[in-house]
């Protein structure tokens, strides 16, 4: 079967196919179909069905080219898996809507189908949990759309906060005063929020209180009203310390919760106060909980990969812990006959 693709420009071209020709190998490679282009149109030779998922992969990467997206290989392989899945048809409305703009007038977009949903449903409610891998943009997003809130003056306030839990180092042999302890484990949200604020304009809201970034103990006692509240890291709270963070929120504020359950740094007879809230609230109406998955890693492609492995570990060990169970149960089944 042989197609061709109609473009508009070289420039397009240029871009939809990449540095060394890099994006259409990878879909040659992956669909095992032949791409040429002859100016500015494009030529698709294979099997009927692995020609027509190669059409509609590069339609959806030109659309994405069209609005001015760089494509490369985590954008290839993103529409590529979508393709498979049979969602091109949704592809089209990625990246349409604007969260906010950073201070460099880069507009923030949802890239994924799965970052998508998890934005509409900040939109759509009063506490949402964004649940997912590193890399999927759950911080961000969040931070995105709390400036957003704020530029709009749906909020007055911006808080965000995280649980200073330990991965394997101790605070007390930190250095400096305890505020100085905490701020690396701040320093992702002092990082997006410079980045959509600019460093002044940050820093100016930061000294009039409108902008508040503190470890979640600081958070008791308090009632939160017309504020847009993030707690990161959330897999690292206890379950106490998450009911004290939800009965935090006050009139007209909006939260977000975001967590990793594979990455979890407690000490192994503490449950993680997001899984213990993935049961408790799951019915509550207000309530909205976003599951996000390698699928909507945006960083280096490598990390998909990383996710991966470390998803099918996880999963070898469930299962060998099943059977271990299986056997055992067997077992006392057998010595209690005799």
């Amino acid at each position: 079967m042989e197609r061709m693709i109609e473009t508009e420009s070289m420039e397009l071209v240029m871009n939809l196919f990449g540095s060394f020709d890099a994006n259409v190998k990878l879909i040659e490679k992956e669909l095992q179909v032949s791409i040429i282009n002859r100016g500015t149109e494009i030529k698709v030779t294979g099997e009927p069905n692995q020609a027509e998922k190669a059409i509609s992969a590069m339609n959806s990467l030109i659309s994405m080219a069209r609005r001015g997206e760089n494509i490369g290989e985590q954008e290839v392989r993103y529409v590529l898996s979508q393709v498979e899945a049979g969602n091109q048809d949704q592809l089209e409305e990625l990246g349409k809507d604007v969260i906010c703009i950073t201070a460099r007038g880069v507009p923030v977009k949802a890239k994924t189908l799965g970052q998508k949903q998890y934005v509409q449903k900040i939109e759509e409610n009063s506490i949402v949990f964004g649940i997912g891998p590193a890399g999927t943009g759950k911080t961000y997003l969040a931070v995105a759309a709390a400036v957003a809130a704020f530029k709009r003056r749906e909020v007055d306030r911006i808080i965000l906060t995280r649980p200073a839990i330990e991965a394997g180092e101790s605070l007390g042999f930190l250095p400096g005063d305890m505020q100085e302890k905490v701020d690396p484990y701040l320093r992702p949200l002092y990082d997006a929020l410079g980045e959509m604020l600019g460093f002044e304009v940050f820093q100016k809201n930061l000294e009039r209180g409108l902008i508040e970034v503190a470890p979640l103990a600081y958070m008791r006692g308090r009632t939160l009203d017309n504020a847009f509240i993030i707690l990161d890291e959330a897999q690292n709270t206890t379950p106490e310390q998450m009911k004290m963070f939800l009965t935090r929120m006050g009139f007209s504020s909006r939260i977000a919760v975001t967590g990793d359950i594979t990455q979890i740094d407690l000490p192994r007879d503490k449950r993680s106060g997001l899984k213990d809230a993935e049961i408790v609230l799951k019915n509550v109406e207000g309530i909205a909980f976003v599951y996000l998955d390698e699928r909507d890693v945006v960083r280096h492609p490598l990390v998909q990969r990383i996710v991966k492995a470390y998803e099918r570990r996880e999963t070898e060990r469930e299962r060998a812990q099943k059977n271990r169970q299986r056997r055992e149960n067997a077992r006392s089944e057998k010595d209690g006959r005799q």
